[in-house]
């Protein structure tokens, strides 16, 4: 099996990590064993791969498939409560399941984060259960991947086997799109999946139920080939803007991200001034962030001194330092320039905006 490795910064292990594919190819062999940890930022797939792992191992038309699959709910989950789940041996069958979801290691508290590590700690003397723990992609900083992972993140690693849910590339969401089409009975090509992704935004939860929409909608209307034109009838515009990811690829001299991005909110009709506005506020957080930082503030203190969320400075933190010196103000700069040529001209601003990040 495939494993991505990466070194635990500061240590010489290396850290194993399967990715989605990898665990959804391992499944199809062979039901797995011992314990797994869901992160990253993709949570439908993790929630469908929990449903896929639920068929293999307790399947609907297995009469104790009640008895043998454990759900454990983060609000109210203990150690002790999770140590009693794993030493209750399954009933009728081999193997039972526990699936763990919503605990946030981000506001957890560090005597009960270990406690839960300890509990994790025994899972190997109940070679029976079969533990999944599904953690939110704000639930759990697992560092810089693949390079520099969090040392929570290594010590989890070490209890369970992690499997990282990273956020879909475009090319493979535009597939799981026409894949859903199908599934709904019509076809779209890449125009039309681009399209619905433009429109809808890239969160799969709400694109699983706008495809729906879609699909019926063209359906009703006498055609199975979906266009452009169902897409707007029948679809709900994304309400947000990814300002953050746009910002970032700017930021990054990622052009090809950057102009996907942008010809998004193009086809979203996101106006021009309002990219520009968001990026700008971005970065300028990112630069605010990367002065106090080097400063000596903490996390917690930056967080305070500029009104922001911890989890959120933390992540601005690890994105401002990784950036070459001088491509932060510099992009602040071209973000200001690109700004006032708008303002002052007629010029597609669409245009001004792939200029800025062309010449970046």
């Amino acid at each position: 099996m495939a494993q991505a490795k990466t070194k635990a910064k500061g240590t010489n292990k290396a850290l194993n990590l399967l990715s989605e594919a990898d665990f959804r190819r391992a499944l199809k062999a062979e039901p797995p064993r011992g314990g797994y940890l869901f992160f990253g930022e993709e949570d439908y797939m993790k929630l469908t791969l929990l449903r896929m792992v639920q068929d293999a191992v307790c399947p609907a038309d297995d009469p104790m498939a009640t008895f043998n699959s454990l759900r454990l709910d983060g609000l109210d989950l203990t150690a002790a409560r999770l140590l009693d789940a794993m030493a209750a041996p399954p009933m009728g069958a081999e193997r039972k399941l526990i699936t763990v979801t919503g605990v946030n290691f981000n506001t957890l508290r560090a005597a009960d984060a270990e406690a839960l590590l300890g509990a994790l700690a025994v899972l190997p003397e109940y070679p029976y259960v079969l533990l999944i723990l599904s953690v939110g992609a704000d639930a759990l900083d697992a560092g810089n991947l693949p390079r520099n992972p969090s040392a929570l993140l290594c010590r989890l690693s070490e209890l369970l086997q992690p499997v990282w849910f990273e956020r879909n590339t475009p090319q493979k969401l535009y597939g799981w799109v026409q894949k859903h089409y199908r599934h709904d009975g019509v076809t779209a090509d890449e125009a039309a999946c681009r399209a619905t992704v433009a429109f809808c935004g890239r969160n799969m939860f709400t694109l699983a139920s706008e495809i729906d929409k879609i699909a019926y909608y063209a359906l009703a209307h006498g055609t199975d080939t979906v266009t452009e034109t169902h897409i707007r009838a029948a679809g709900t515009p994304a309400a947000e803007y990814d300002a953050f990811a746009f910002a970032n690829a700017v930021m990054e001299r990622r052009q090809a991200d950057a102009l996907a991005i942008l010809q998004e909110q193009k086809l979203r009709r996101v106006e021009p001034l309002m990219i520009l506005s968001e990026a700008s506020r971005v970065l300028a957080s990112l630069c605010a962030i990367r002065t106090l930082a080097d400063a000596g503030h903490t996390g917690e203190e930056i967080a305070a001194s500029l009104h922001m969320n911890p989890y959120q400075v933390k992540l601005y933190l690890r994105v401002a330092r990784a950036a070459e010196p001088g491509v932060l103000s510099a992009a602040v700069d071209a973000c200001a320039q690109a700004d006032a040529a708008l303002k002052r001209s007629a010029a597609d601003g669409y245009q001004l905006i792939e200029r800025l990040i062309c010449g970046l």
